[in-house]
């Protein structure tokens, strides 16, 4: 639908983005760095729900902690956060907070306790441990893990990454020897044959159409009509 060339991800260059398109429901990304500050200038209204993988839960969590972790914390916390891919109702999403406060209580000292180093400065003895509990803290604040759950939005970026930028990337891999500009220009031409144009877009976007009563007086069918999805990108080459 639309997008937009950046040096690197930033407010002002996700502002431009969303500025190129009506404001949606709900948007999934995967946290790009100034996204929240532009939704709240743009998108004000707009649900944000992170990705669950590219959201540093499930990727950099194990990357923070390591697959093999050894601790005692560490496995709990990354098992928390892999169990994040099966939640799909209500009341799975609130058991899984409740185990992650018992977490907190069980090992939330551990991210505060200090170590003196050669140097005479202090630091964070199980940083480690601290780096991964701080991401997952901020996101469930903010309360971007579960939007899924009550709009049925997708929980991940997987069509975006699948379908506009893995094909981009392999573009511009197989014609290595093109110049800069004339690489831009291969990535904008892939973009303008696969564009949707936002009218037919608004067509297809539908809402949650309430029931309808039967003529014997019981509910009709309560099935959502499908929610489609659309992905405005940033590109950074």
């Amino acid at each position: 639908m639309a997008w937009q060339w950046c040096a690197r991800e930033s407010t002002a260059a996700w502002t431009a983005l969303l500025n190129q398109v009506p404001a949606p429901g709900v948007i999934v990304s995967d946290g790009g760095s100034g996204l929240p500050s532009a939704l709240k200038a743009c998108w004000p209204e707009t649900k944000h729900q992170h990705c669950l993988f590219h959201l540093h839960l499930q990727m950099n969590i194990s990357r923070h902690l390591t697959r093999n972790t050894r601790t005692d914390a560490g496995k709990a916390l990354r098992g928390l956060v892999m169990q994040l891919s099966d939640i799909t109702d209500e009341d799975a999403a609130i058991a899984w907070r409740i185990h992650l406060d018992q977490w907190w209580q069980a090992f939330g000292r551990l991210t505060k306790e200090r170590t003196p180093f050669r140097s005479g400065q202090f630091g964070y003895t199980h940083d480690r441990l601290r780096k991964a509990w701080s991401l997952i803290n901020t996101v469930t604040r903010c309360e971007a893990l579960f939007i899924c759950i009550a709009y049925g939005n997708p929980r991940t970026t997987s069509p975006l990454e699948g379908g506009i930028n893995a094909p981009i990337r392999d573009l511009l891999r197989r014609h290595r020897g093109m110049t800069e500009e004339h690489r831009k220009q291969a990535a904008e031409w892939f973009l303008t044959l696969h564009e949707f144009p936002l009218e037919h877009a608004l067509t297809l976007a539908t809402r949650e159409r309430p029931s309808a009563p039967t003529p014997d007086g019981q509910d009709g069918d309560d099935t959502p009509e499908p929610i489609h999805s659309f992905w405005p990108i940033t590109l950074t080459l």
